[in-house]
């Protein structure tokens, strides 16, 4: 079952709570030197690069990083060589996944954010792996995403239960203990550069 840690944090104190955290959690992920961050990041996706689940997966549902998130851009173009990327397309309230093909430029899509030209989906059901950003994460594989709710959603599916859901974020994004609502989607694992939390290990 599902820890809800709206006991800790009454319902209306919530959103304002998760609110203030975001605020927060952005300023030490800028307040890190640009060069130090690239670093870290592709410590974190070396880390993931070398987990059994990596090796298992066939296609792997990964995004392109903004700014203010741990960087993945080396990790799309290498990893596309030899497994099956898919990056998030926002259409309307929902998200939907379409294969990154590395001879073709991504085009701007919602909120900015570089998107493939492929234009067949792929069906969540073929996912394998799927690699979150978030704004936080915590120790019990909670998750503060930016308030949209769009992985929430597209996790929800019945056709996506089978994705294994690890998060990936810089050491100071990791809480000890994340306000929950009873939509919030626990994640499988949460890769950091220095740590790699597996549920049930």
């Amino acid at each position: 079952m599902q820890h809800n840690s709206a006991s800790k944090f009454p319902a209306l104190a919530i959103s304002q709570r998760k609110k203030e955290l975001r605020k927060a959690i952005r300023a030490r992920i800028l307040a890190l030197p640009p060069e130090e961050r690239e670093t870290l990041s592709l410590l974190a996706m070396n880390r993931i690069a070398h987990s059994a689940v990596f090796r298992q997966a066939r296609t792997i549902a990964l995004y392109w990083s903004l700014p203010d998130e741990l960087s993945t851009h080396a990790s799309v173009r290498i990893w596309s060589l030899s497994k099956r990327i898919v990056l998030p397309v926002v259409e309307g309230s929902e998200m939907r996944f379409y294969p990154y093909d590395p001879t073709q430029p991504l085009s701007p899509g919602a909120f900015d954010i570089p998107c493939p030209t492929v234009t067949e989906e792929c069906p969540p059901e073929t996912i394998d792996l799927m690699i979150l950003p978030g704004t936080a994460f915590d120790i019990s594989y909670g998750r503060l995403g930016r308030g949209k709710g769009f992985y929430d959603r597209y996790l929800s599916q019945p056709e996506a239960s089978r994705i294994f859901k690890a998060g990936v974020c810089f050491d100071c994004q990791l809480e000890k203990e994340l306000p929950r609502e009873d939509h919030d989607r626990k994640m499988d694992a949460i890769f950091t550069p220095n740590r790699l939390l597996i549920q049930g290990e």
